[in-house]
């Protein structure tokens, strides 16, 4: 069984940057909720979940694509914050890096082990893509709408839906670390 102590050390480095206790106890609580209803019983089962399965993933694991949005969408909200003579809105810090830990949350509901060594989706993932149940499994869990809009819109599920500033940048982030994996399969990344 995966632990809220367990998640706090996985994440710790991105939790504290969340000021708001209550927000950063809620982000673990979605988690332990969905490594349960997901199956998933220790850290090393996490850190070996794919962060997809549209495409060659080469070696990067959920864990690692999860810290790499948080992180990049916290990187593009700074370079605005420290640049712009004048943010024409405003960002949120706490929810944007909740959002990023939490945007793909839904996947451990939706990527089940094949019995083969592999993965493959759910029968749970076949019924809703992660967006809907990450959204569903933070909303359960009380987090606000803001939190329930970047994980519910923060792919193509969101296109031409209203967003808050914080799923923007988190798909930004998200599809940066996506679309290169998936040139490369398909042979159009200039390298």
């Amino acid at each position: 069984m995966i632990t809220r102590q367990d998640l706090g050390s996985l994440f710790s480095a991105q939790l504290e940057q969340i000021r708001d206790q209550r927000l950063r106890d809620k982000v673990i609580d979605v988690y332990v909720d969905a490594c349960e209803q997901g199956g998933w019983n220790n850290l090393d089962e996490l850190k070996d979940i794919p962060f997809t399965l549209l495409t060659d993933c080469r070696g990067i694991n959920f864990v690692e694509h999860t810290i790499a949005v948080t992180e990049g969408a916290v990187a593009l909200a700074r370079a605005q914050m420290e640049t712009y003579s004048e943010l024409p809105y405003e960002i949120d810090m706490d929810r944007l890096v909740a959002g990023g830990l939490l945007h793909d949350v839904g996947k451990l509901l939706e990527i089940e082990r094949d019995g083969e060594g592999g993965y493959r989706k759910s029968h749970a993932g076949k019924c809703a893509r992660h967006p809907i149940s990450g959204a569903i499994l933070a909303a359960m869990a009380g987090l606000p709408g803001e939190l329930v809009n970047t994980i519910g819109c923060h792919a193509k599920e969101g296109d031409g839906r209203p967003q808050v500033i914080e799923t923007v940048l988190i798909h930004q982030a998200d599809f940066a670390t996506f679309n290169p994996l998936v040139m490369m399969t398909r042979g159009t990344l200039i390298q």
